[in-house]
């Protein structure tokens, strides 16, 4: 999962310039005014975790748990790895009834993300996901794109969400074609169960951000956290925004895990209806309380495109949105217009939408 060429993104989002203070490998001495820092790596990202105004001790012991925490998550979930989630999709090809414990939240919630978005969030098709190379640890490799017929053979398939059924802790499902693969919304969930992780551990000051997966709580001192969107050029910073008690900042884009062949990018979101790489747009930002519901709303307004992104988000129930076609053209709803930042020196063309009320 490691991205070709793409050590750069482990700074990606945090835009630590922007907030006065870089991550580092190693904790920062924390003192109660100083904010500790700590990264670790699972998820094929980079992980980082600001905390402010706690003990350094409380702190390190802290993101101990929270590694922890996410190793096990990890552990569970991987697509292709042996995990729980293997062993289920086993299950779900063979037609067995399978008992799901740890992974009925996820489910559960996909099921709701994929209903609201009319299935364009659809986890059940990681047979596609995988035809096209992207349940891989290694992206050095320039990998042709999948026949059209291998593709159209799945997608006529149609597994959806709609095929998992759930009577308690048994899942089963009435398409073998389905295959689940958590990866357009695992991290913005796991970043949700972390940060009430640390609210249970009596810290109510934090960033965390898990590849882009971003959420923080409370403030810095007597500042709002101040976080920089990355422009999806793949460097710089397209915007900054304040956040407001706690929320999550999620961005996906067709820069973060892709192939190219023949000078072509394949993105590694996967439009269900066609099985083709989603295009149109380059990035799209969610900001809500939940990390879950903006990570998964970030990958289905990506494949909505601009003609239909406004009536999926409201589907979704999510009030913020900044999306930037292929032009470098920004299109926020008024409720973001008024929150994100722009460098005067370097302001790209906004278009306003209606409101998403």
């Amino acid at each position: 999962m490691l991205k070709r060429k793409y050590y750069f993104y482990f700074y990606f989002y945090f835009i630590i310039l922007l907030i006065g203070f870089v991550l580092s490998i190693s904790s920062c001495k924390n003192q109660y005014d100083d904010v500790y820092q700590a990264q670790f790596y699972v998820f094929g990202t980079l992980v980082g975790i600001s905390i402010w105004g706690v003990p350094e001790e409380k702190a390190s012991q802290a993101v101990n748990i929270i590694t922890q925490d996410f190793q096990a998550m990890h552990k569970n979930w991987h697509a292709w790895h042996k995990s729980l989630l293997t062993d289920l999709n086993q299950a779900l090809a063979s037609g067995k009834v399978s008992t799901a414990t740890q992974l009925l939240p996820l489910l559960k919630l996909a099921k709701l993300y994929s209903r609201q978005s009319d299935g364009l969030f659809n986890p059940a098709i990681g047979q596609l996901i995988r035809l096209w190379g992207f349940q891989n640890d290694d992206f050095s490799e320039n990998l042709p794109p999948p026949s059209a017929e291998k593709i159209a053979e799945l997608v006529n398939l149609a597994p959806s969400m709609n095929d998992i059924q759930i009577n308690g802790e048994q899942v089963y499902s009435t398409n073998p074609a389905v295959q689940l693969d958590f990866g357009a919304f695992a991290k913005g969930y796991a970043v949700d169960l972390a940060i009430k992780k640390l609210q249970k551990l009596g810290i109510n000051n934090a960033i965390i951000n898990a590849g882009g997966n971003l959420k923080a709580i409370g403030k810095k001192g007597q500042q709002p956290w101040f976080i920089g969107i990355r422009h999806p050029s793949g460097t710089g910073v397209l915007a900054a925004l304040t956040i407001k008690g706690e929320e999550s900042v999620i961005t996906s884009g067709n820069y973060e895990r892709f192939h190219e062949y023949n000078g072509v990018r394949y993105s590694h979101i996967i439009d269900p209806r066609t099985g083709q790489p989603a295009r149109g747009l380059t990035s799209v930002t969610v900001i809500d309380p939940n990390g879950a519901l903006a990570d998964a709303a970030s990958t289905a307004l990506t494949i909505a495109g601009l003609q239909d992104w406004h009536r999926i988000a409201r589907q979704m129930g999510v009030k913020y949105v900044m999306l930037v076609d292929e032009a470098g053209i920004v299109y926020v709803n008024p409720a973001m217009a008024e929150r994100v930042q722009f460098d005067p020196k370097n302001k790209p063309q906004i278009v306003v939408s209606q409101p998403l009320k």
